[in-house]
């Protein structure tokens, strides 16, 4: 047995959270990635933080950059607030920060930029995660499995079909899971030993503290750009280090169920984005957020219960297959496999089916929307259609996807 709260710890972590999400426009307009609404009352970012904070790590740095406004005011306002002695949970950016900082031009120059921070964490360890995936994971099994590996690397890695791997970085293995090679969207993917799958890098990575600033430097004399992927991994490999792929598939958390293993989702487009939301309204989701040993944290906020109101022929408030959030209120209308996030009002004989509002939405009287994301605040007037006839979404500003999700953006204020 291993003692994970220790490890947690002795860990610091540094979460990229800092990616533009470019094409999650025009929900990342006026966000970061990490910062849109996944699940009706999370954030994306929420799942890495949850992992970090159920792992018994809680010395979280959270490197933001675009858009950074809402996601520091979210992590201020939720997970500064749940640390203790010795703990945090900040975010930090440049434009926040000294004037001699930049914006990051790498995944491994964001941690350059901020390693005085790790070199006086007295930490043994370092994960470096991203803060813009779906998934779930007890960080402290991937720590154990690097010390018994005594590696100087250890990448978090999905198992992934062959034909599927050439979409990621993918990593040749020895019979040890010691990385021989690392190749970036490979035409012919190596596969596993013994194995027709291959390892895909989930860019989930813990170092020895010496040894990620002893790389950082070495790698800052060569590349302006620096990164894990294009410069840090291949130098390392070059060198002879020990750096080994952690199988997400044999991570176990507590109370997860067997369907759920190996889920992971890049949720990088609005198709996707909207795939994985709509996985939740299922009767048997891949993820389940009832999972009450491993909860997902968030802000809950002070909201009163969802409700429904009246029950007339033509006029009765009900939610079905339909995932409703804190301070929602429909009214005399149907919702029918859709998401609601906090705050929603759905008027009298208006119908929202295979759709995702976000916080606030009101919808008018006698109104049909159906496969739709809204966006936060947002009023759709009465007698409405979206999603109904595409070219009259175009014409009022919607963009639609290549599916045929309709997404309306919050107006200009």
């Amino acid at each position: 047995m291993y003692d994970g709260l220790n490890l947690g710890r002795n860990t610091i972590a540094m979460v990229l959270a800092g990616g533009k999400g470019e094409r999650l426009s025009p929900l990342t307009l006026r966000r970061a990635k990490p910062s849109v609404t996944f699940g009706g009352k999370y954030k994306i970012i929420d799942f890495v933080l949850s992992n970090l904070f159920n792992s018994g790590i809680k010395r979280i740095y959270i490197l933001t950059q675009y858009r950074a406004y809402s996601l520091n005011k979210h992590i201020r306002e939720s997970w500064g607030k749940w640390t203790g002695l010795g703990e945090f949970c900040v975010a930090i950016s440049p434009e926040t920060s000294s004037d001699s900082e930049q914006w990051f031009k790498g995944t491994a120059d964001a941690i350059l930029q901020y390693l005085r921070f790790v070199e006086t964490a007295d930490a043994d360890y370092v994960a470096v995660f991203g803060g813009d995936h779906i998934y779930k994971m007890d960080i402290s099994q991937m720590i154990q499995f690097h010390r018994m590996n005594r590696a100087d690397l250890t990448i978090a890695s999905l198992e992934v079909p062959r034909e599927e791997a050439s979409r990621f970085g993918v990593f040749s293995v020895d019979d040890d899971n010691r990385v021989t090679a690392f190749t970036e969207k490979p035409k012919e993917p190596e596969t596993i030993p013994g194995r027709k799958t291959c390892f895909a890098s989930m860019g989930n990575y813990i170092f020895p503290t010496r040894k990620l600033i002893e790389v950082l430097l070495e790698g800052k004399k060569l590349y302006e750009d620096l990164d894990f992927g294009k410069h840090v991994i291949p130098m390392m490999l070059e060198k002879g280090d020990r750096v080994y792929a952690y199988n997400s598939n044999d991570n176990q958390v507590p109370g997860m169920k067997s369907e759920e293993r190996g889920y992971w989702k890049d949720v990088g487009t609005l198709d996707s984005y909207y795939e994985a939301n709509m996985d939740l309204i299922n009767i048997s989701p891949q993820l389940n957020l009832y999972n009450y040993k491993w909860p997902i944290l968030t802000n809950q906020g002070n909201l009163p219960p969802a409700k429904t109101v009246f029950d007339e022929d033509g006029r009765r408030g009900v939610n079905l297959d339909s995932y409703v959030t804190g301070g929602c209120i429909t009214s005399g209308s149907t919702v029918r496999r859709s998401i609601l996030g906090p705050m929603c009002k759905i008027n009298s004989y208006s119908l929202v089916e295979d759709s995702i509002l976000f916080e606030g939405v009101t919808v008018g009287r006698h109104v049909k929307i159906k496969k739709a994301i809204i966006d936060k605040g947002v009023v759709i007037p009465d007698n409405a259609e979206i999603g109904y006839d595409h070219e009259e979404d175009l014409k009022n500003g919607y963009t639609i996807t290549e599916s045929g999700i309709v997404v309306v953006p919050r107006k200009d204020r």
